[in-house]
């Protein structure tokens, strides 16, 4: 969440590059530093465990504002879903 710039109650869009699923729901925050990405309720139907999924979450801003912003993209370890660097 902290590299991301994500919030916890922050809307995000899922997709699962396994099964090609995309459903929007809602950050919870876990454990810091865990690597953990779990999926609750509904959504935890839609996706398996070991699934590579891809989280996006959106901004609204004005138009100057956009031609300067900097988005934050995050590709963690494959195997651990640790950061490698920041």
């Amino acid at each position: 969440m902290d590299a991301a710039n994500l919030i916890a109650g922050e809307k995000v869009h899922i997709v699962d590059n396994n099964n090609g699923e995309r459903f929007e729901t809602y950050i919870i925050k876990g454990e810091r530093g865990s690597g953990c990405i779990c999926l609750n309720g509904a959504a935890a139907r839609k996706v398996q465990v070991g699934d590579v999924v891809i989280i996006m979450s959106y901004a609204l801003m004005d138009f100057e504002e956009a031609k300067h912003f900097q988005p934050a993209v995050v590709f963690p370890d494959t195997q651990t879903n640790r950061l490698v660097h920041e």
